[in-house]
């Protein structure tokens, strides 16, 4: 097997099998090497270029991913840390570096290392005095919350697909319920890391505030495996709601839509969650999850707490939509809100449904929120300009907006022009003080967008990159491409 070089400087092995053959004898039986094994752990959902793996390493315990990573450290290979692989910038992809490769598999293998976590899928620890857990990196949301729930506690950040804990945090996501609870930097209080050389670090605490020193758990939470692979969470819980109130409201426009959301928030209106779908986002989740919604721009709205709050908030709320033109609303019984959100967070899904022998291209970004509604139409307008189907779905509570281009299978032209308008939307986005993404994360599909968002704070970046990970073996040719 030939060595290959990757970006960033690593040099793999010249005996790569030799690589292979230590992992194998200091990890026994939890060691994949055959090509039909690594493939489906080398890359994420994303369509960005991969290579299979040389090899894939089921870890069972930070001390299997600490051994893992000093002999590949050793030998120069570089080392990729994988959750459950729901991502949709290419973070966990395995790469090779020939260019010719496109966006296909390959033979070829990529000279690096996958360390999948999801083996390591205990609950360690729940105090619910302290409303806090402990969990491994493997863990995911649908396997926390009916822990916590005997004790009155959930886990609300994270997206809609069942991601795992750590590569949450690793992606800094996000989702409904960040407009209420925030996002996964908001709900990570101490991590576990193994860093470049196989050491092993401890940051945060308990506590519920610290002064003590560098920032490092937030350091790490969003770095997408590129300056230490997380392994274990310290994760901060809230109390499951009394009460909730489930809505859906249509509009006139996706402006009138956000408007709504823009002025509830302004008149201090407890959102639980809010999510903006367009007219042809709810076509499909009406096709593919058998619902009626009206087919026009709609809200999905939540309040949850006290019975009492959320009447008064209700009442609020309906004049603001009343203020906007609202066509129609729709109160959603049951106990059981999850059931009703499994609808929207089927909307990716739902939009691939929409055209035979294609695939999804996920993009976002996220802006203030007084420049929501106009940077929603414009890129609306920019949809129907270029002809291509491609929903909006929003998490429009906190600014953060999707686009799910629904693209023809080997159609280039097609793919060009959504990557002009994407390149467009975070032009825009960027140029009202917004981000390139509100919560995919950067990977190998944002990288020249970071740098033009942060110019003065790219050279910042590399510089922690090189004090932690100075040969390069974390996921290179991610973030900051090496």
């Amino acid at each position: 097997m030939d060595a290959h070089e990757l970006r960033g400087g690593v040099l793999a092995d010249k005996d790569p099998d030799k690589t292979i053959r230590d992992l194998e004898l200091a990890l026994p039986g939890r060691v994949l090497r055959d090509l039909s094994d690594v493939r489906p752990y080398s890359h994420d959902r994303s369509r960005h270029r991969w290579a299979p793996a040389l090899a894939v390493v089921l870890a069972e315990s930070t001390d299997d991913v600490a051994t893992a990573v000093r002999i590949c450290g050793t030998a120069g290979v570089a080392v990729i840390a994988r959750g459950a692989g729901t991502g949709l910038e290419g973070g966990a992809n395995a790469l090779s570096v020939r260019e010719d490769m496109g966006d296909r598999d390959d033979t070829t293998r990529s000279a690096s290392v996958v360390v999948d976590l999801m083996r390591m899928n205990r609950v360690l620890h729940v105090d619910p005095d302290s409303a806090d857990a402990t969990v491994e990196a493997g863990v995911r949301r649908s396997e926390l919350n009916p822990a916590l729930a005997v004790h009155g506690l959930q886990f609300v950040a994270g997206p809609g697909v069942d991601a795992s804990i750590g590569g949450m945090a690793a992606t800094r996501a996000s989702g409904t319920n960040a407009v209420k609870h925030g996002t996964m930097a908001d709900n990570v209080r101490g991590l576990t890391v193994v860093m470049s050389d196989g050491s092993v670090v401890r940051t945060g605490s308990r506590a519920r505030k610290s002064a003590a020193g560098y920032d490092l758990t937030h350091l790490f939470v969003g770095s997408e495996g590129t300056l230490g692979i997380i392994t274990e969470l310290t994760l901060r819980l809230t109390p499951v709601p009394a009460a909730h109130e489930l809505a859906v409201y249509s509009f006139p426009s996706v402006r009138a839509a956000a408007l709504v959301v823009q002025r509830a928030l302004h008149a201090g209106i407890d959102l639980g969650r809010a999510e903006l779908l367009d007219t042809v986002q709810i076509e499909a989740l009406n096709s593919y999850s058998h619902t009626d919604f009206r087919a026009a721009p709609t809200l999905f709205v939540e309040l949850s707490g006290d019975p009492h709050i959320i009447a008064h908030h209700a009442e609020r709320l309906e004049v603001i939509m009343a203020a906007q033109g609202m066509l129609e609303r729709r109160r959603i019984e049951g106990d059981d809100p999850e059931r009703f959100w499994k609808v929207r967070h089927d909307a990716l899904p739902a939009a691939q449904a929409l055209r035979p022998d294609s695939y999804t291209w996920s993009t976002d970004v996220c802006v203030p929120i007084s420049h929501l509604a106009d940077c929603i139409t414009e890129t609306q307008a920019d949809i129907d300009a270029s002809g291509l189907v491609a929903p909006i779905a929003g998490h429009v509570g906190d600014g953060n907006f999707h686009l799910a281009f629904v693209l023809r299978n080997g159609d280039d032209d097609e793919r060009e022009r959504a990557a002009a308008l994407t390149s467009r939307m975070i032009r825009r986005a960027l140029a009202v003080g917004g981000t390139c993404t509100g919560e995919h994360g950067i990977g190998v599909g944002k990288m020249q967008d970071l740098i033009e968002e942060h110019p003065s704070g790219i050279g910042v970046m590399r510089a922690i990159k090189d004090a932690l990970d100075p040969r390069r073996i974390l996921n290179p040719g991610k973030m900051l491409d090496g």
